[in-house]
């Protein structure tokens, strides 16, 4: 890719899809990557249900009777469509032909976004896989006083954790802001709405985990524990208002 002088910072679908072609894997037959390459035959499938999810299925499984998918595995999400957007910007501007001497500089945003893109897309599983371990947590026998002390632990453990993904989506999250301004910058300005875009999202997703950590803090009997985690995350908020309003600026006078 660096030899044909493009950017980096695409899927790891793509950099397959560009690897079977150039070594001519499908000339004899299809090459079919998860048949193919080991690490996917290797993966779990269970690990990971909502991502293997088509589009229409997951929003069918969201609006569904159950629990989960809820509001935090939706702003993970968010947020991963949010990044996609500036990483598609600086792919775009990367490939721009009256630029082909800063396809390097884009293409280094774009590694970034993909980075964070993918970690996000993880969160959107492991925000349900929480959720999940509190109910479980919740099941558990309590017969006895150890059994209702051991309950008691573990839907605090639980719990905890299950505010910990939020916030953790919150702090990714707040990363992508830096490629959309960048972008809103630099990058090809036919694009520019959807570096706005993006960050419309991003403050989104920020808000919509902020409201998952809140929720779940309050049933944290670690004072401290609920403290700093609020305390994080308000001002994650805070900064995701400012940053929104200075990328949309910079967008509004683009367009």
């Amino acid at each position: 890719m660096k030899k044909q002088n493009r950017s980096l910072g695409v899927s790891d679908a793509e950099i397959i899809k560009i690897a079977v072609k150039s070594l001519g894997l499908d000339e004899l037959g299809p090459f079919d990557p998860k048949k193919k390459i080991i690490e996917y035959q290797l993966r779990d499938a269970a690990s990971a249900p909502l991502l293997a999810m088509d589009l229409r299925t997951f929003a069918d499984e969201t609006a569904s009777d159950s629990p989960a998918p809820g509001g935090g595995s939706i702003s993970a999400y968010v947020g991963a469509l949010g990044i996609s957007l500036g990483t598609m910007v600086s792919n775009l501007s990367a490939n721009k032909k009256s630029w082909n001497d800063k396809v390097e500089l884009y293409s280094e945003w774009a590694v970034k976004g993909q980075e964070l893109k993918d970690k996000l897309l993880e969160l959107v599983d492991e925000d349900t896989h929480s959720f999940n371990n509190i109910i479980k947590a919740i099941r558990l026998p309590k017969s006895s006083p150890e059994e209702k002390t051991a309950r008691t632990l573990a839907i605090q453990e639980a719990t905890k954790y299950a505010t910990e993904v939020p916030l953790h989506v919150m702090e990714v999250t707040d990363a992508t802001f830096a490629i959309m301004k960048k972008m809103a910058q630099i990058g090809n300005p036919n694009s520019a709405s959807d570096a706005g875009v993006g960050a419309l999202c991003a403050r989104a997703a920020i808000h919509g985990a902020y409201l998952n950590v809140k929720i779940n803090a309050k049933d944290i009997s670690d004072k401290k524990f609920v403290s700093r985690v609020l305390k994080k995350a308000g001002e994650l908020a805070k900064k995701a208002d400012k940053q929104e309003a200075d990328i949309l600026k910079m967008v509004n006078k683009l367009i």
